[in-house]
């Protein structure tokens, strides 16, 4: 089962990842570029959970994030 947020919720949940993990969002995106070559967005999230000890949220926003940014540059 699939949770959706809010594009508004969405944009919260990311300001927040720097305070709550440490690190900047760019950093989060650039582990997922070097991490391994997943496809599915849960296999993405699974994988970031496990790695870097995130919730689940966390890992969700900074995938989605991640495949957001993705599509604007290739569409861009």
């Amino acid at each position: 089962m699939s949770v959706e947020f809010s594009e508004q919720t969405h944009r919260n949940m990311i300001d927040r990842i720097p305070l709550t993990t440490g690190r900047d969002v760019s950093d989060w995106l650039r582990a997922v570029d070097d991490g391994p070559s997943l496809v599915r967005f849960e296999e993405k999230v699974s994988w970031l959970r496990g790695a870097h000890d995130l919730s689940y949220g966390q890992a969700k926003a900074i995938i989605h994030e991640y495949d957001l940014r993705r599509a604007a540059r290739k569409f861009g």
